[in-house]
């Protein structure tokens, strides 16, 4: 992965929420500054601009001059804390946000001759704060703009957009989706329970709030439940899959990502394994139960 540092921007009145403390606002189960947090997990440096508040993982906080001075003035703000060649700059209301579309960002800003790049939403519109600068070009420009206006405050964002040669990267329909209003937020918290993704946005906040970087494969542990739910006993399917969690922990205590991944999907197999001999011999059991209570009603129908 590139090397970048990131600017997230938690500041702001969030006067269409009523004023409510937005970057904590939680959709998922995640507060959304930690949904933002988990998309640049690969960042050198982190800088959060706004109120401290508790995070999923460590920042450096810093704050706008004057507080409430806008974009420009976090921005300037948060720039004198990094030091990498790349620096990704987002909005802290960005439910949807994932490495794919920082990944993108940080490759087109490294073509040849770009300052930088920043996504474009469905309708064609710019997106500064989810965008990635050259380090050099950003501070000049900055510098520049506080020069010829006395300072950062209050000014808008193109002032420093429309000095810079960036590219633009299509964010597609959600990654750009910002959080502005409660209809935003109603929205968002919708999206993640739609049939085709509830499971992976559950399992990603799961494992935020546990602490864990575990890749596994969902449906494997989905066909433990199921057989042995249907080879044992419904209460199996949890108690089975937590069973299997733990001997994998033991096992690969100490080891990276990739070995706890192996050793669950190991144990996983041994454990289906299992619930299929158990319904194998139920079956089995049945079967001879039958038998004999044919036999038996046999023999009693001949009896005088």
């Amino acid at each position: 992965m590139t090397a970048y540092d990131v600017i997230i921007l938690a500041g702001g009145a969030a006067k269409r929420l009523g004023g409510a403390d937005k970057p904590a606002v939680r959709v998922g189960g995640r507060a959304l500054l930690d949904r933002v947090l988990a998309a640049c997990s690969g960042a050198g440096t982190t800088v959060v601009v706004g109120g401290r508040r508790p995070t999923s993982r460590p920042v450096i906080w810093t704050r706008e001059v004057p507080e409430g001075g806008g974009p420009l003035a976090a921005l300037g703000a948060g720039v004198r804390l990094t030091t990498a060649e790349r620096v990704l700059v987002l909005s802290a209301d960005l439910p949807f946000l994932g490495p794919a579309t920082v990944e993108a960002l940080l490759a087109a800003a490294g073509e040849d001759g770009r300052e930088g790049a920043l996504c474009t939403d469905p309708d064609g519109r710019d997106q500064p704060l989810v965008a990635v600068y050259r380090g050099e070009p950003l501070r000049r420009e900055l510098a520049l703009i506080a020069t010829e206006h006395g300072s950062l405050a209050g000014l808008p964002l193109r002032l420093l957009t429309g000095e810079l040669d960036l590219a633009r990267v299509d964010a597609g329909p959600h990654a750009a989706f910002d959080c502005d209003t409660w209809d935003d937020i109603a929205a968002a918290r919708a999206r993640i329970r739609e049939h085709g993704s509830v499971l992976d946005e559950w399992i990603t906040s799961v494992k935020n709030e546990l602490g864990i970087e575990l890749d596994v494969d969902t449906d494997v542990l989905l066909d433990l439940a199921r057989d042995a739910a249907h080879g044992v006993a419904r209460p199996a399917a949890p108690l089975t899959t937590f069973l299997v969690g733990y001997a994998a922990a033991r096992a690969s205590a100490g080891a990276g990502p990739e070995e706890g991944a192996a050793a669950v999907a190991e144990f996983a197999r041994k454990a289906a394994a299992l619930a299929l001999r158990w319904e194998a011999e139920a079956e089995a059991a049945e079967g001879a139960k039958k038998e004999t209570q044919a036999e038996a009603s046999g023999e009693g129908a001949g009896t005088p």
